[in-house]
């Protein structure tokens, strides 16, 4: 959820002594929410309105005051791919299911950016409605990784798999500053992170103000058909991050990627976003637990869990 300070000051053809009055500003603290719906049995709803819902910060009811179903909004998503040794393999051979999931999803409205990640964040594409482009780009990265430019300030990382400052600078530069769009990163990865600036902590609190979704596809080099210690905490960490920001984590060992692509994609053309001015005017950093709530009978929401009052 983001909070935007609008300020309107106005300007009027006035003698000059009555210019001599300091200009009138208005502020105004909307929270806005991008919320999945469904029914008790999975499946996505299509038909909810704004007197379906309600919503509650810290405890006390607030007044929605905008409602869009997804198709009056386009998508802004970003791919953020692991590009470290475990997972070289795995985007290889999933290249026409992502080849797919972009034909699917992007219209001419929207638009993607592709980020691959080890000890570098690289930009390996920047925004374009065109899927085929993001797809190309990807290969010639395989072959030329120091030929992109890098996303965010240059770090010394030792280590290979910087996947909470991917994330993080991923939307605190690409997505924060864009409003009135569905915002999304997909990530692929295992989860495992050991370079990063950033904690989990700070990636998700950038998420949750910049109302970005984080779904994930997860793959893990299983030893002997198991999970180690190392491997249980990179499940827990992408389970955690997508969660709190309302999107949703993907098991590649236990549904196929293809079919994880395509429940993502229905997801995206059926979110809706929630708007409501907060009555709690106060920037004093603290955190703020939202629940959105259905009216109807048996509707599951998926939402962000709250912002942070900057």
């Amino acid at each position: 959820m983001r909070i935007l300070g609008l300020a309107l000051f106005a300007v009027l053809a006035l003698p000059a002594s009555a210019q001599d009055f300091p200009p009138l500003k208005v502020e105004t603290h909307l929270i806005d929410s991008t919320v999945s719906i469904r029914d008790a049995g999975g499946g996505l709803v299509h038909d909810v309105t704004m007197t379906d819902l309600s919503v509650v910060e810290d405890g006390i009811p607030q007044t929605i005051r905008y409602f869009a179903p997804a198709e009056h909004l386009p998508l802004s998503i970003g791919l953020i791919i692991d590009a470290s040794g475990s997972q070289e393999k795995f985007i290889k051979d999933h290249e026409r299911d992502i080849a797919e999931f972009l034909r699917q999803v992007l219209t001419p409205e929207d638009r993607a950016f592709a980020l691959c990640f080890g000890n570098h964040l690289r930009l390996v594409s920047d925004w374009t409605s065109d899927g085929p482009a993001i797809t190309s780009a990807l290969r010639r990265y395989d072959k030329s990784k120091g030929d992109f430019p890098e996303l965010g300030p240059k770090e010394d990382r030792e280590q290979g798999t910087a996947l909470n400052d991917a994330v993080y600078f991923s939307t605190t530069e690409r997505m924060a500053g864009i409003h009135q769009r569905r915002k999304v990163l997909l990530v692929f990865s295992d989860g495992q992170e050991n370079s990063s600036e950033h904690d989990l902590i700070d990636t998700i609190e950038a998420a949750q103000n910049a109302d970005v979704l984080v779904y994930a596809i997860r793959y893990t080099e299983l030893e002997h058909g198991k999970m180690n210690a190392r491997d249980l905490y990179g499940m827990r960490e992408l389970d955690h991050l997508t969660a709190q920001s309302g999107g949703k984590s993907y098991d590649s060992h236990a549904m196929k990627v293809s079919q994880a692509f395509a429940e993502i994609s229905g997801e995206l053309r059926s979110l809706y976003a929630v708007g409501y001015y907060s009555t709690n005017r106060e920037h004093d950093g603290s955190f703020r637990k939202v629940v959105l709530q259905s009216k109807r009978p048996g509707l599951v929401l998926r939402a962000r869990a709250g912002y942070y009052a900057r």
